[in-house]
């Protein structure tokens, strides 16, 4: 499998396994592939709705600026199966 379809695999999976969630902006941000063990190693960012902020009055033209989660999707290079969708934590959390 090559790196396209190793990433098309990961959002289409991201975006089906969190459908109910209702995800938004979801995007590529780390592509690895752990040739040890043969396994692409995906980062997919994206926001749920309670990770925008709250705010007691909202204007409508202030732009919010959602958290965003991240994901790894680990898929085996050989088959294209997903093997674990795990968080990823960042630095300073």
């Amino acid at each position: 499998m090559d790196v396209k379809d190793a990433v098309k695999k990961a959002i289409e999976y991201v975006t089906d396994v969190f459908q109910t969630e209702n995800i938004v902006n979801v995007g590529l941000e780390e592509v690895t592939l752990d040739e040890t063990n043969n396994v692409w190693e995906i980062t997919v960012g994206f926001s749920r709705p309670w990770d925008y902020p709250k705010q007691g009055i909202v204007i409508e033209f202030q732009p919010q600026n959602p958290k965003r989660q991240y994901k790894v999707v680990s898929i085996d290079d050989e088959t294209g199966e997903v093997k674990s969708i795990k968080i990823r934590a960042l630095p300073n959390e």
